[in-house]
């Protein structure tokens, strides 16, 4: 398939390699002209903006930062609307406002171009082994038509509803992996406060109930003092701002949601939003006044 990628970042580069593998013919764009020169190396060809792109291409997938992101790339002036026919379709797999995704796919629309919106899990290490989980809202016909080309980059892909239930799931998603990460953070803390090694605890209670891909994920990483950002404090503000919005415009209470991104901004303003968001540790380790390690 002829495919468009547009956003090279710690998800985009390794998802577009994966279509690379795949046999896909992929074009890609990204401001990051080093991440550009990867994928060139890789195979891919590379186009100057988005109407480039999307005037060679079948599909345009984005992977962006947030809401205002997408925006710009797809209705800029030279953005990928710009570029875009009628019967192609963007498929978009950034985690932003599902208000927004909705807005995008009504413009988009007008245009006779499909639209699906297609966040995703797993963060870095799923991405480049093809691995992560795709929540995919939009037309079921049209979903249809580019699942295997999800596929080729996913080991999960699930179509959940309409155009905003991909980004919907992707909030609660995002919900349960923050407060996970607060709790295992809390119980690992108690148990160093208490004299007993957070280690053998981890490792004594990972097999039961308690246990989780999150804990499997994030505790060794706290455990190791490794802060390395697969996915970073501040995208998991962005995230939990979202999911907020979204919960006040249809009068849905998320109390520890709120909670959460109180402790999330408490860790930004020590300065480690460019940190994993296994740093919620951090938060807990300065008001016990104590670290893990």
């Amino acid at each position: 398939m002829n495919v468009g990628f547009i956003g090279l970042g710690i998800m985009g580069r390794p998802m577009a390699k994966n279509l690379l593998k795949a046999g896909h013919k992929v074009t890609v764009f990204d401001f990051n002209k080093e991440a550009v020169k990867d994928l060139a190396a890789s195979g891919a060809d590379s186009a100057k903006n988005g109407k480039q792109v999307a005037e060679q291409v079948e599909v345009v997938v984005t992977m962006l930062p947030n809401s205002p992101n997408v925006k710009a790339a797809l209705f800029s002036e030279e953005g990928i609307a710009a570029g875009l026919a009628s019967g192609k379709t963007v498929i978009d797999m950034s985690s932003i406002s599902p208000v927004a995704s909705q807005e995008f796919a009504e413009k988009l629309a007008e245009k006779g171009v499909s639209f699906l919106d297609a966040p995703v899990s797993g963060g870095e290490p799923k991405a480049v082994d093809g691995t992560i989980s795709v929540m995919v809202g939009g037309d079921e016909a049209v979903f249809k038509k580019y699942e295997p080309l999800l596929r080729d980059m996913a080991g999960d892909v699930t179509l959940v509803g309409a155009v905003g239930a991909g980004n919907i799931t992707k909030l609660a998603n995002q919900i349960i992996v923050a407060i996970n990460i607060a709790a295992v953070s809390e119980a690992l803390v108690l148990a160093k406060k208490a004299g007993v090694d957070p280690e053998k605890v981890y490792q004594a209670i990972r097999g039961g109930l308690a246990g989780s891909t999150v804990m499997d994920a994030k505790a060794p990483m706290m455990l190791a003092r490794n802060f390395k950002p697969g996915f970073r404090i501040d995208l998991h503000i962005k995230d939990l701002q979202n999911a907020l919005d979204t919960s006040h415009s249809i009068n849905a209470s998320l109390p520890l949601t709120a909670e959460l991104m109180e402790i999330l901004q408490a860790v930004k303003m020590d300065g480690f939003e460019k940190e994993d968001h296994s740093s919620i540790v951090k938060y807990f380790e300065k008001i016990n006044n104590l670290e893990l390690k």
